[in-house]
């Protein structure tokens, strides 16, 4: 069993290394998303997190269709300047509330060691 600690500055390393079954087993959300916000892997974690499902949400925007409440300067605005600058890391508290209770976490947004994709890591608070 691989032990993936949520926010470590190798987490990147760690990620390219796992399955996306490993992935899904991860005890803290994972979102890998595209530059445009396009979701391309959503695991068990951020499911119970939001109450949507994996398969209902992969291939749309997470900024727009999925999580409406991160259209904000504070969080999509943060994801646009790293994916600008080609360097992404940063880790911030957030409140997700779209169709949900609101839910205090802790964001840490990460670019993908490979590919041109990002990972937004969520812990509950």
């Amino acid at each position: 069993m691989n032990v993936v600690g949520f926010g470590k500055d190798d987490i990147d390393n760690v990620l390219s290394k796992l399955t996306a079954q490993e992935i899904d087993q991860l005890a803290f959300g994972a979102v890998q998303l595209d530059a445009r916000g396009t979701i391309l892997q959503y695991n068990a974690a951020e499911a119970s997190i939001t109450g949507r499902a994996s398969k209902d949400v992969l291939g749309r925007n997470f900024f727009r269709d999925v999580a409406p409440c991160t259209n904000s300067p504070k969080f999509k605005g943060v994801f646009d300047a790293g994916v600008r600058k080609g360097d992404l890391n940063t880790m911030f508290e957030y409140v997700f509330d779209y169709n949900m209770s609101p839910t205090k976490v802790k964001i840490h947004m990460k670019k993908a060691i490979a590919g041109d994709s990002y990972w937004i890591f969520v812990k509950r608070l």
